[in-house]
């Protein structure tokens, strides 16, 4: 299972990192080739101050090796090994009215002192993170993704999407870091699904990612837009980067585990801002947003 899907990722890489070039027109993608010292390693790749991506990332990493410290812990286990691969990816895009975007899915397995395997799930999923709400789009996106969770099960997408909306949620603000998606994490062989079934599904839904994205580029990145809605942009991308730093639990597992920081870091926009006590104006676009924020919905 580990190089069935880890085959998988290395090529959805290579499809999404071609398809966000042609996209862009103007940027590539620079590799970053690295290895862990503990065993494993990675295939980084960045785009930078592109025509549409200010700055993005699609990564892929396998690591194996003893289990570290926080996972002895979360496993409540003495010592053991474990293996792990999986895509990440965020873009960030120059124009406001260009959403956001993060998705990952990852396959982790641990072992016994014979090298059987005790344990293994995937995990994953995708969300969008909007500057301004266009509902066409938060439509698109999710109905894409209902899709995806269709073919398999009919419970899939309201429990995943709900799962997502209570993870991507900046508990400090009161607010949802975007609109959400999927969220979804040790699927193991259980409520009878094999691990067949499980890698089908999260293939699935990788291979539904550009279709949920790239209409909504498409049809934004065009738009004109001034300097105060450039700004409202990178104020809304600081509360992407507090989520990231204070929330996210791959974020923090890579920092405690000597993970590679620049990878982990990647997901970060390179321009943001944090103005005190910032107020939009009452009954602005920017408001809509935020009210929205605090209340998730069903866009489907």
């Amino acid at each position: 299972m580990k190089d069935q899907f880890y085959k998988y990722i290395e090529n959805l890489q290579n499809v999404i990192t071609s398809k966000i070039e042609e996209i862009d027109g103007k940027a590539t993608f620079k590799e970053d080739l690295w290895q862990r010292k503990e065993g494993g390693g990675g295939r980084t790749r960045v785009i930078e101050n592109g025509a549409v991506f200010e700055k993005g990332g699609v990564n892929i990493s396998k690591v194996f090796g003893e289990l570290p410290e926080a996972l002895r812990k979360q496993f409540k286990v003495e010592e053991g090994n474990f293996f792990a691969c999986g895509l990440s990816l965020v873009l960030h895009p120059n124009n406001p009215f260009v959403p956001t975007v993060h998705a990952n899915w990852r396959y982790f397995e641990m072992y016994d002192d014979k090298g059987n395997i005790v344990t293994q799930w995937f995990g994953g999923g995708q969300d969008l993170t909007p500057y301004y709400l266009f509902e066409e789009d938060a439509t698109h996106f999710h109905t894409v993704c209902k899709s995806a969770c269709d073919r398999y099960n009919d419970g899939f997408y309201k429990k995943f999407k709900e799962t997502c909306d209570n993870y991507f949620w900046n508990t400090h603000r009161n607010e949802a870091r975007g609109i959400g998606g999927l969220f979804f994490d040790y699927l193991k062989e259980t409520d009878g699904f094999s691990m067949q079934d499980r890698f089908n599904f999260v293939t699935e839904v990788g291979n539904s990612f550009l279709e949920s994205y790239v209409p909504i580029v498409e049809k934004r990145k065009e738009y004109t837009y001034n300097q105060e809605q450039k700004d409202w942009q990178e104020i809304r991308r600081g509360r992407y980067v507090e989520f990231n730093l204070v929330h996210d639990r791959g974020t923090l597992f890579g920092l405690k585990t000597n993970g590679r920081i620049e990878s982990i870091l990647m997901s970060l926009p390179p321009k943001v801002q944090w103005v005190y006590n910032h107020q939009p104006e009452e009954n602005s676009e920017e408001v809509k947003l935020l009210e929205l924020l605090r209340n998730p919905i069903d866009w489907v």
